[in-house]
C-alpha cells in the first residue's frame, strides 16, 4: 500500500474514533449516575413556580405578586413657632330630679309620661333628657333622738320603727343612728332585718335630754353623700336643737351643696307641745314658739330635699306614716336634664316642676267617681351648680 493511502486511513480511523467517543459521551449525560434515585418521570419545574423541587414535581407553591408600596404618611401641620397649643374639653352637666307627686291625701299619682312634666331652672324652661319611674331598692338611713324629754312617746316612736324595718325588701340597705350631745352609729348599713330591730332594741332608757340635731345630721349627710344613687334619711325627731357647734344656716347651706338626698322628717314634739300647751292654758309663751320653731326646722329640711314632713299628734298614726314612706320611695318618677346655664359658677339654681296634659294646659286629676282631685309635687327647691376646677 503506498503512503498516501496509509495516510487517508490512519486519518479516517482516527475520526471514527472521536465520533465514538464524542456520541458515548452524549449518551452518558442523558443517563443517571450509578446509585442515583433520581425518578426518570420528574418534571422540569416551570419558571416562576418558586419553593422546593420534589421527587415528583415543584411544590405548586405559587409566587407573590407584587404589592404596591404603601401610601406616604401624612404630614403633620408643622407648627408655628409661639402658637400655643389649644385642646377642647366639653362637661355637660346633668342635673337629676326625683319627684313624687300624690293627691292632697297622700295618695300616689301613677302613669304619669315625660311629656306631663315641665321644668323651670331659674324661671328657663329645660328639656328633659331622661324619665323613668320605677320602685327601686332603698338605700336610707334611720336617724332617730333618743333623749330623755319624751320617753313615752319616743318609746312609741320606736316601735313604729320597728314597723318600717319590717317592710324593708332584702335588697334594701338601712343603718340605724340615734343621738342625743352627740351621734352613735348603732348598726352600719345592712339588709338584715334583724339587725335593725337588734339595734333598735339597744336603746332603753335615755341618759340626757340634750339633743344636738345639727351635729347629728351633718354627720350623718357626710357619711352618704358618697354612695351612689339615691340616698334616704328618715328623720325621728322633735326638731330641736340643745347646744350643736354648728348652726341652722350651716345645715341648710349642706342640704344646698347636697344632691341625691332626700329627708323624710317625723315630729315626735307635737303631741308633747299640745299638752304643755293645755296644761299652762295656752300660755306657752317661749316655751311654744321653741317648739314652733322646731317645726319649721324639720319642715324645712323636707322640703329642701324633695321629702315630706309629719307632725302627728298621736302615736297611733306613726305606723301609718313609716308605711306612706316606704311607699314613696319606691315611686317616685325619675327625671334628669341638661341645664341651659350651663356656667360652672358653684351659684344655687332654683327649680319649679309643673304637671302639664298634652295640649299644654294643666293636668287633671281625678278620682274614681270622675271629681277632679288636687295634686302635690314634692321635688328638690334646687341644687348647687359645680365649681369650675382650674
Amino acid at each position: 500500500m503506498g503512503f498516501p493511502r496509509k495516510l487517508f486511513l490512519i486519518l479516517t480511523l482516527f475520526a471514527y474514533g472521536q465520533g465514538s467517543a464524542w456520541l458515548h459521551a452524549q449518551d452518558n449525560s442523558q443517563q443517571p449516575p450509578a446509585g442515583s434515585s433520581q425518578n426518570p418521570n420528574k418534571q422540569d419545574a416551570p419558571d416562576g413556580a418558586g419553593g422546593p423541587g420534589g421527587d415528583v414535581g415543584p411544590y405548586a407553591i405559587p409566587k407573590k405578586k407584587d404589592e404596591a408600596p404603601p401610601p406616604p404618611p401624612s404630614e403633620k401641620p408643622k407648627k408655628i413657632e409661639g402658637m400655643p397649643d389649644y385642646s377642647i374639653k366639653v362637661d355637660v352637666p346633668l342635673v337629676n330630679l326625683d319627684v313624687l307627686v300624690t293627691t292632697k291625701d297622700g295618695q300616689f299619682v301613677p302613669n304619669l309620661k315625660k311629656e306631663n312634666f315641665r321644668i323651670y331652672e331659674d324661671g328657663a324652661p329645660q328639656s328633659i333628657a331622661n324619665f323613668n319611674q320605677s320602685a327601686a331598692p332603698i338605700t336610707a338611713v334611720l336617724l332617730v333622738e333618743y333623749a330623755s324629754t319624751n320617753y313615752n312617746y319616743m318609746y312609741e316612736a320606736l316601735n313604729a320603727s320597728y314597723n318600717f324595718a319590717s317592710t324593708l325588701k332584702p335588697e334594701d340597705w338601712i343603718a340605724v343612728v340615734s343621738y342625743d350631745m352627740r351621734p352613735y352609729i348603732l348598726t352600719d348599713f345592712t339588709q338584715d332585718k334583724r339587725a335593725v330591730m337588734g339595734a333598735l332594741n339597744t336603746l332603753r332608757i335615755p341618759g340626757f335630754s340634750e339633743r344636738n340635731l345639727f351635729d347629728a345630721l351633718y354627720d350623718t349627710i357626710d357619711r352618704v353623700e358618697s354612695l351612689e344613687g339615691k340616698k334616704y334619711i328618715i328623720l325621728v325627731s322633735s326638731g330641736r336643737d340643745t347646744f350643736s357647734k354648728l348652726n341652722l344656716d350651716q345645715i341648710l347651706k349642706k342640704l344646698k351643696n347636697t344632691q341625691n338626698i332626700t329627708i323624710y322628717a317625723i315630729s315626735i314634739g307635737r303631741a308633747l307641745r299640745e299638752m304643755i300647751d293645755a296644761r299652762m292654758g295656752g300660755a306657752g309663751g317661749i316655751v311654744t314658739s321653741d317648739w314652733l320653731q322646731a317645726d319649721n326646722q324639720m319642715n324645712t329640711f323636707a322640703h329642701m330635699t324633695g321629702g315630706r314632713a309629719y307632725f302627728p299628734r298621736f302615736s297611733g298614726e306613726l305606723p301609718e306614716i313609716f308605711h306612706d314612706i316606704g311607699t314613696d320611695i319606691r315611686n317616685q318618677y325619675t327625671i334628669a336634664y341638661h341645664p341651659t346655664n350651663t356656667k360652672l359658677d358653684g351659684s344655687y339654681r332654683k327649680l319649679k316642676i309643673e304637671l302639664v296634659a298634652p295640649d299644654g294646659g294643666p293636668l287633671k286629676v281625678r278620682d274614681q267617681k270622675g271629681k277632679d282631685v288636687k295634686v302635690q309635687i314634692y321635688a328638690r327647691d334646687g341644687y348647687t351648680a359645680k365649681h369650675q376646677v382650674e
